[in-house]
């Protein structure tokens, strides 16, 4: 039976893991993307998620406690100063996993796990805004004016005449230097 075993130890020891995840997610809030297998990722979001739920509240606390997990001063200064702020209205669930296949050699299942507020091709809230649904045909409009073709003017381009090359001039050939004889001393 499965009892208390809800943690992957991910095949490494407690400080291996540890620092494996404290460095994928200074890199996942770093790069706002990171490639990784679906285990690790689901490991990784356990671990990053109460941190960015941490993130929301700007005390010095707030950052001692995250900087004790991340140990990088950086990683901590962009979760608080700009990851906050955009999912400061967002009860949890902060970051994807898309799976991307299985990797060559081991047949391990990949998958990119992301931040969601930072992907812009697949964010359902902010690009699609909803419209009022109207039964009229996508035809086009009425008041479009049907010349839009503007006729401009382009001058003429002048012929380029090449200059004729300058004529070649002899190089006049090299003499040998008149051979001294021996001199008697």
């Amino acid at each position: 039976m499965r009892h208390a075993k809800k943690n992957n130890h991910l095949g490494r020891t407690a400080t291996h893991r540890k620092a494996m995840l404290s460095n994928m997610a200074t890199s996942l809030l770093m790069h706002k993307r990171i490639s990784t297998t679906l285990a690790k990722a689901k490991e990784l979001r356990k671990y990053i998620e109460p941190l960015i739920t941490r993130g929301k509240e700007d005390t010095t606390n707030s950052r001692r406690v995250v900087f004790s997990y991340l140990q990088n001063k950086f990683a901590v200064s962009e979760l608080f100063r700009e990851i906050s702020q955009k999912v400061g209205d967002r009860p949890g669930g902060y970051t994807r996993i898309l799976k991307t296949g299985f990797r060559k050699g081991d047949n391990a299942e990949m998958c990119i796990i992301e931040l969601v507020d930072y992907n812009e091709t697949y964010n359902p809230n902010e690009e699609k805004k909803k419209t009022a649904k109207t039964r009229r045909s996508k035809g086009k409009s009425k008041t479009e004016p049907q010349d839009k073709i503007q006729i401009v003017e382009v001058p003429p381009v002048e012929e380029v005449i090449p200059e004729p090359e300058p004529e070649a001039v002899p190089v006049p050939e090299e003499t040998e230097p008149p051979v001294e004889e021996d001199r008697k001393e």
